[in-house]
C-alpha cells in the first residue's frame, strides 16, 4: 500500500539520491552520474511508496525484485540501498569503486545486500527481469491456493537506451509479451543520450509501437512529474494480462547547470565545481554525502512498514503450511533447492551391447530425475525434439499458463541464457536450457555472468562435434569446448557413453556453486560394460583410468573425452606388449578439483609419453600431455559430409590413433 508523501517529500528524497550519486562518482573520479540523477524521481516514488522489500531480511521470498539493467548507474542503486536501511553504510558509498568495497563499479549479486543480480553488460538485466517475472508466475501457479497466496510480487526493471538497442532485450521482451507476464514492469529511461552523443546518431525507432507489437501495456510519462510517475505505477500494478513499459522521458544529469542532457554526464564525473553548482541549483547543501534527517525518516518509516508486512506474510505462511503440508514440503525442497541424497537410484540403466546417442540417453535421464526433483524445469531454443530435453507429460508454460515444467524459449538463445539466470536468482526453480553446442556462442555472455554469480543453471548442448556431419562447418562446434573451459567456475562435462550421461546430470544437479555444461553427441555411442571396466563409474572425479594393459606406472597414456574415448580404447588394446593406460576425462574442471594424490594416480608424472584425443581444438590439452606428448585434435573448421567420412578425413578413427601411438612408441 502506498505511503502518504507529498511531492516536496519525494523531491527531497530524489535530490538526496542525486547528491549521493554525484558525490560517490566524484570521490572515485570514475563512474556514471547521469542516469542516477535522471531516474532519481522515479526511483524515489517506487522505493518509498510501492516496492515491497525488507532491508531486515533481503532474502524474503515474496519481496518485489528490482533490477538495474543499466548497471553503470550503480550509484543509484547503492544510494537507494543505503537510504532504505540495507547493510550498506555511508562509508561504503564513499569507497565507491575502490578495492574491497561493497560498492563495485557495477552491482554484483551476492556481494552487496539487496542487489538482486549482477548487471553491466547491457540487455542482460532485461532478460534477468523477464526470468524473475516468469519464475514468480510459475511458483504462484504451483503454490498459491484459494485462500492463500504466498507468491504475489512484482519485478521492476530500470533500463536505458543502450539496453533497448541490444538484441537481447528484443528477444526477452518479445517472449515476456507473448507469455503475458503482467507482474513485470519496465521503466525505460528515455534520455536520448549514449556515450557517443545523442541517440539520433544510431537509434530512431518508435518504442511505443515496438512494445505494442510485443503485446505490452505502454505508458508514456514525464520522468520528473511525481503525479505522472505515481499514476503510471498504479496502472502497471492493475494490469492483469500484459507486462508494462513506462517510457520515462528523463533528463540525464538532471539538475546540472552545465552537464544536463549531455553525453559527458553519462560516463564522466561532473567535476567538483559542477557538483557544487548542481547542489545549489537543486536547493541542497554542498556537504559531501549529505543525507537530510527528513529523508532518513521517510525511508525508515517505509522500512518499518515493510518489516510489518513481511512479519504478516510469515504468520500467514505458517498457517498456510499447516493447512497444506504437502505443498509446504515441496516449497521447502524448492526454495532450498534440495537434491535427493539417493538421486542415483532414479537413474535408468543402459545395457552393455547397445549404442545410444548421449543426447538421447541424457533425455531419458532427465525425465527420470525430474520425477524426483520437483523444482527441475527447463526447455530449449526451439530444439527440444533434437536436444531430447522435453519433460514427458509434465505440461508446457504458455500464454497465461504457468503450471507446466517445459519452457519454450523460441529461437532466442540470448534470452534463454539471461532468463535462466533470472529464474535461478529468483529462487525456487532449478533451470536448464538446451540448444546445439555451436550456438553456445549466443549464450556465452549469460554463461559468464552465471559463473560470476555462482548460479547452478544447467546447459544441455547437443551435436557436440564435427559429427553433425552434412550440416557443415556452420553447425560443427570446434572451439566451443575450449572456450567454455576458459571461463572460471564453469563445469564442462562431456560424457563418454549413455551411462555417463546419467552421472553427468547428477553431477550437474549436485553442483550448486556455478553453471554446468553437458556436451552431448548426436551419433550413437556404445554402452561401456561396467563389469569389465568398473572404474567407468568415476565421472564425478572428472577423469579416471578406464583400462590399462599392465600394472604400475604405464609407459604410455592416451587420454580422451566423450566420443573419442571409444576409438582411443580400441586403438590402445591393439598395441601389443606395451603397458598403456586409457584415461577418460569427461570434465577437466572436476578433475582439477580432486586432490593431488588422485590426479597423480590417474596421470602419473613418471609417464610423459602421452596422447590426447578430442574432436575440438587442441587448446587446453597441452597441460595434460606435456612437452613430450601429442594431440589429435581439430584445429580447423569442419566440412559438409557424412560424419563417417569426416572421421576418416580428420583422423578420428581407431586406426589413426593406433598409428600415432606406434609413432610415439618408436620415439
Amino acid at each position: 500500500m502506498a505511503v502518504k508523501l507529498t511531492s516536496e517529500d519525494l523531491k527531497l528524497a530524489a535530490n538526496t539520491i542525486r547528491g549521493l550519486s554525484m558525490d560517490g562518482v566524484q570521490a572515485a573520479n570514475s563512474g556514471h552520474p547521469g542516469m542516477p540523477m535522471g531516474m532519481a524521481d522515479v526511483a524515489a516514488v517506487l522505493w518509498l511508496k510501492y516496492l515491497k522489500h525488507c532491508p531486515a531480511n533481503p532474502d524474503w521470498a515474496d519481496r518485489d525484485r528490482f533490477v538495474l539493467s543499466g548497471g553503470h548507474g550503480s550509484m543509484l542503486l547503492y544510494s537507494l540501498l543505503h537510504l532504505a536501511g540495507y547493510d550498506l553504510p555511508l562509508e561504503e558509498l564513499r569507497q565507491f569503486r575502490q578495492w574491497g568495497s561493497l560498492t563495485p563499479g557495477h552491482p554484483e549479486s551476492g556481494h552487496t545486500a539487496g542487489v538482486e543480480t549482477t548487471t553491466g553488460p547491457l540487455g542482460q538485466g532485461c532478460g534477468n527481469g523477464v526470468g524473475m517475472a516468469l519464475a514468480e508466475r510459475m511458483l504462484a501457479e504451483r503454490f498459491n491456493v484459494a485462500d492463500a497466496e504466498p507468491v504475489d510480487h512484482h519485478t521492476y526493471v530500470f533500463a536505458g537506451d543502450g539496453d533497448m538497442m541490444e538484441g537481447l532485450s528484443h528477444e526477452a521482451f518479445s517472449l515476456a509479451g507473448h507469455l503475458g507476464l503482467n507482474k513485470l514492469v519496465l521503466f525505460y529511461d528515455f534520455n536520448k543520450i549514449t556515450i557517443e552523443g545523442n541517440t539520433e546518431l544510431a537509434y530512431s525507432e518508435d518504442v511505443k509501437k515496438r512494445f505494442q507489437g510485443y503485446n505490452w501495456n505502454v505508458i508514456d510519462i514525464d520522468a520528473h512529474d511525481y503525479d505522472q510517475i505515481e499514476k503510471a505505477i498504479r496502472r502497471a500494478r492493475r494490469e492483469k494480462t500484459r507486462p508494462t513499459i513506462v517510457i520515462c522521458r528523463s533528463h540525464i544529469g538532471f539538475g546540472s547547470p552545465n552537464k544536463q542532457d549531455t553525453a559527458s554526464a553519462h560516463g564522466e564525473p561532473l567535476g567538483v565545481d559542477e557538483v557544487v553548482a548542481t547542489k545549489q541549483a537543486l536547493g541542497m547543501p554542498s556537504d559531501l554525502f549529505h543525507v537530510p534527517e527528513a529523508t532518513t525518516a521517510m525511508f525508515a518509516a517505509r522500512a518499518a512498514s515493510m518489516k510489518r508486512k513481511m512479519n504478516k506474510w510469515n504468520r500467514e505462511f505458517r498457517a498456510y503450511a499447516e493447512a497444506n503440508p504437502e505443498l509446504a514440503a515441496t516449497w521447502d525442497t524448492s526454495m532450498q533447492d534440495r537434491i535427493p541424497e539417493n538421486i542415483e537410484e532414479a537413474l535408468p540403466v543402459f545395457e552393455p551391447g547397445t549404442a545410444v546417442a548421449t543426447r538421447s540417453s541424457a533425455g531419458k535421464v532427465l525425465n527420470s530425475l525430474a520425477a524426483v526433483v520437483p523444482q527441475l524445469v527447463g526447455g530449449s531454443a526451439d530444439l527440444a525434439p533434437s536436444t531430447k530435453t522435453m519433460l514427458d507429460d509434465m505440461g508446457s508454460v504458455g500464454t497465461g499458463t504457468f503450471s507446466g515444467r517445459n519452457l519454450h524459449f523460441g529461437v532466442r538463445e540470448h534470452a534463454m541464457g539471461s532468463m535462466m539466470n533470472g529464474m535461478a536468482l529468483h529462487g525456487g526453480l532449478r533451470v536448464y536450457g538446451a540448444t546445439f553446442f555451436v550456438f553456445a556462442d549466443y549464450c556465452r555472455p549469460a554463461i559468464r555472468l552465471a559463473a560470476l554469480m555462482g548460479l547452478p543453471v544447467v546447459y544441455v548442448f547437443t551435436h557436440d562435434s564435427y559429427n553433425v556431419g552434412e550440416d557443415g562447418p556452420t553447425h560443427q562446434p570446434i572451439e566451443h569446448l575450449a572456450s567454455l573451459r576458459c571461463i572460471p567456475n564453469v563445469t564442462v562435462i562431456r560424457p563418454t557413453d549413455p551411462t555417463e550421461s546419467g552421472a553427468a546430470w547428477v553431477a550437474a544437479l549436485k553442483n550448486n556453486t556455478g553453471p554446468s555444461v553437458l556436451a552431448l553427441t548426436r551419433q550413437n555411442l556404445p554402452v561401456i560394460d561396467r563389469s569389465v571396466y568398473p572404474a567407468a563409474n568415476n565421472l564425478e572425479k572428472g577423469a579416471y583410468t578406464l583400462w590399462q594393459n599392465g600394472d604400475g606406472t604405464p609407459d604410455m597414456i592416451v587420454v580422451a573425452s566423450g566420443s573419442e574415448v571409444e576409438i582411443s580404447l580400441a586403438a590402445a588394446q591393439q598395441l601389443d606388449g606395451v603397458n598403456i593406460r586409457v584415461v577418460s576425462m569427461p570434465s577437466m574442471e572436476l578433475f582439477e578439483a580432486q586432490d593431488a594424490d588422485y590426479r597423480e594416480s590417474v596421470l602419473p608424472a613418471g609417464c610423459t609419453n602421452r596422447l590426447a584425443v578430442e574432436a575440438g581444438v587442441s587448446m587446453c590439452w597441452n597441460k595434460y600431455v606435456g612437452t613430450n606428448g601429442r594431440i589429435i585434435a581439430l584445429d580447423r573448421f569442419g566440412a559438409s559430409a557424412p560424419n563417417t567420412k569426416l572421421a576418416e578425413e580428420f583422423g578420428f578413427t581407431a586406426e589413426n590413433v593406433l598409428n600415432v601411438l606406434k609413432e610415439m612408441q618408436g620415439c
